[in-house]
Formats: C-alpha cells, sequence, structure tokens
C-alpha cells in the first residue's frame, strides 16, 4: 500500500472516501475529482489506491494495473477470485488504517469505477460485515454477487450509490442494473442514476456525487 495516494483536507479529517480506479488506470485517475470534491467536503479525507500490475488474459495476457484478472467476457464475466479477494483484503486494510487515524467505519465510504467498483462491492456485501457510511459504485457490476445475495442487518444498512452510463460499451448498463437490483432484492437502500455517456465520468455525475456525499458526510 506503500503506492497509496492520500489527499489530506484543509480542515482535521472527520470522514474518508477509499476510491479505486478501473482496470488499467492508475491512483491520480480520480485526483482531479477528489480534489474538486474537498472543496465541498473540507473534513475528508480521500484514499486513492494503485491496483497492482499484473496479467490480464482477456487482454491477451498483458501486464497491467488491474485488481483482479477477467478470464473471459462471456456468456457471464469469468474472474480470477483469489485476486478479487486480495484486493479486498487490501480494501480492508486502508479501512483498518483509518480506524488508527481516528475514522471508525461509520466515517469511511467505499467507492470505485468499473473493476474498482467490482472490488468495493465484493468488500462490502461478500467479504466483510462492517457499517459503512456508504458505497458508491461507478459504471460497474457485481461478479461475486449470486442469485441471492444474503445480507446481515449492518450491510443492508449501507447505502449505495449505483451511477451508470447508458452507452457504456465496457461495463453494459444491464450489469451495473443488475447489481443495483440484487442489493434492492437483499434489503440495502441503493439508489440508480443513468447518464448519456460511455464508460467515463462527466460533469452532471460529479455533481450528483457530491450532494450524495455531503448528505452522508456532512
Amino acid at each position: 500500500m506503500s503506492e497509496t495516494l492520500i489527499l489530506e483536507p484543509t480542515q482535521p479529517a472527520n470522514a474518508c472516501v477509499i476510491w479505486l480506479h478501473g482496470l488499467g488506470a492508475d491512483r491520480f485517475d480520480f485526483q482531479p475529482v477528489a480534489q474538486l470534491l474537498q472543496q465541498v467536503l473540507p473534513s475528508t479525507r480521500f484514499v486513492l489506491p494503485q491496483a497492482p500490475v499484473q496479467a490480464v488474459t482477456i487482454n491477451g495476457g498483458y501486464m497491467m494495473p488491474s485488481w483482479y484478472d477477467i478470464l473471459a467476457m462471456s456468456p457471464a464475466r469469468a474472474i480470477n477470485r483469489d485476486q478479487l479477494d486480495a484486493s479486498a483484503a487490501t480494501v480492508l486494510a486502508l479501512m483498518d488504517d483509518e480506524n488508527a487515524k481516528g475514522i471508525v467505519d461509520e466515517r469511511i465510504v467505499l467507492a470505485g469505477f468499473s473493476q474498482g467498483g467490482a472490488v468495493v462491492l465484493h468488500t462490502a456485501f461478500v467479504e466483510q460485515s462492517r457499517p459503512l457510511a456508504g458505497v458508491m459504485a461507478l459504471s460497474t457490476y457485481a461478479p461475486s454477487f449470486g442469485e441471492v445475495l444474503p445480507l446481515t442487518t449492518v450491510q443492508q444498512a449501507i447505502p449505495v450509490l449505483n451511477l451508470h452510463g447508458t452507452q457504456d460499451g465496457v461495463v453494459i448498463r444491464e450489469m451495473g442494473r443488475a447489481a443495483y437490483d440484487r442489493l434492492q432484492d437483499a434489503g440495502v437502500t441503493a439508489m440508480w442514476k443513468e447518464y448519456p455517456m460511455e464508460h467515463a465520468v462527466i460533469e452532471d455525475e460529479i455533481r450528483d456525487i457530491a450532494t450524495w456525499l455531503k448528505g452522508l458526510l456532512g
């Protein structure tokens, strides 16, 4: 975790957003967005970890930053579950670091874009049961959610913001919607919103993120 980018707020930190980038990107990918958000969240620390460089099967075995290997795209995306678990363990260790700095779980939001979003959904709703402030799932899907998603009452109380592009050709809208539907069915208070965009983040979406985070973290 030595490569983790930590953006300290202008005021003493009383909350934290741990934000995971997507496949092939790096920890600097969402730095400009995080800095914008800190203008309305002056007491929130942003933690931007770096995925390890490893082979990605669907990209011809090319080495790139990835939270887990994607073995096949269809009929359903096949992944390396051990690597997904390892990435979840990284997130949990970052949460422990924040706890040591005085930030309780209830003041931590897990956020992720694309593959990073799959990791935070897995961490919050499959791997562990911790009372998070919220989960932000951007242009992502949930490869580890089964047909039934058994949750604890602690997990059911975690609000989730699901945002997706209607023109996304990388993680199609239906995959993101399926994750949202599974959370809804499991009793989670999840919000769904879509935008006329591809596999990206746009200004309207950032404004909605700012409003949502402000409501959670003050």
